[in-house]
């Protein structure tokens, strides 16, 4: 199990020296993969790993407080997307990589994109899929309440899943800090529009695909439209029998891998 010292991660506020384990895979140019907030092996990169390994020096940390890292106490922080940001780039300095493709899944694409409006310079492009844009979301509200305050209502695969990445103790806590950052974000919001990237989103000039299940249950209405306002010049591409994770998901990996390999074709 590869792993690196971080002598201090943003993310990890409380802790003076942080273990971030790793999975990587292949050769090449380096390709990031930012896992959600429920962490790898629940919506795993199994399929992308197969299919872009021959080409790609594939990396897949587990952020502080996820998977194999260190623990981290207390509740997270409400910028823990920009936290984790800059946790991110700590990681590919410790490996001597300047410059990747970060492709990100849900949290894990909030925190790719903030990568890109910050170090665009470290980014070759960038595959956000499952993106959130707004801060209060709230078709979301009552999944996230019942599952950070009953975590033991998830299906009994699930909860295998989470007990594998995080260990039988640890993953219920791993539920709670996530779900419960996310309505803590939301009961702060003054005006509904209100966004994660503080309306800076249209500043990304990092060439950037959006991949979105149709049938995503995150996903607000309208929420998708006002991205593409915001940020016009990005490619959007619908997966239609998609929901929340369509690169593991059986009905709609391959379309997900096939488009992501023409955009990342067109951008070598």
């Amino acid at each position: 199990m590869p792993t690196l010292e971080l002598v201090h991660s943003p993310h990890a506020a409380e802790v003076s020296s942080v273990t971030i384990y790793y999975r990587e895979f292949g050769s090449g140019r380096p390709l990031v993969f930012l896992h959600g907030g429920w962490g790898y092996e629940v919506y795993p990169f199994d399929q992308q790993v197969e299919a872009f390994e021959k080409e790609f020096r594939i990396l897949i940390p587990d952020r502080s407080g996820y998977g194999h890292s260190t623990r981290v106490p207390g509740e997270m922080p409400l910028d823990f997307h920009r936290r984790a940001a800059e946790e991110t780039i700590a990681f590919l300095d410790a490996l001597g990589i300047e410059r990747a493709v970060f492709w990100g899944h849900s949290d894990g694409a909030v925190i790719s994109a903030m990568i890109g409006l910050a170090v665009p310079e470290r980014c070759a492009c960038l595959i956000l899929e499952a993106f959130h844009f707004l801060r209060r979301k709230p078709g979301s509200r009552s999944f996230f309440e019942r599952f950070a305050a009953h975590p033991e209502d998830l299906g009994e695969e699930t909860k295998k899943l989470l007990a594998l990445d995080h260990g039988a103790e640890q993953w219920p806590t791993v539920l709670r800090r996530n779900c419960t950052a996310w309505f803590r974000i939301a009961d702060l919001v003054k005006r509904p529009e209100e966004d994660l990237y503080d309306g800076h989103l249209g500043e990304i000039t990092v060439p950037t695909l959006f991949l979105h299940g149709s049938l995503d249950p995150r996903t607000e209405p309208g929420e998708m439209e006002r991205v593409q306002r915001e940020l016009p010049q990005a490619t959007m591409k619908f997966i239609g029998n998609g929901k929340h994770s369509p690169h593991s998901e059986a009905a709609a990996f391959e379309e997900s891998n096939a488009i992501a390999r023409k955009f990342l074709q067109s951008r070598a």
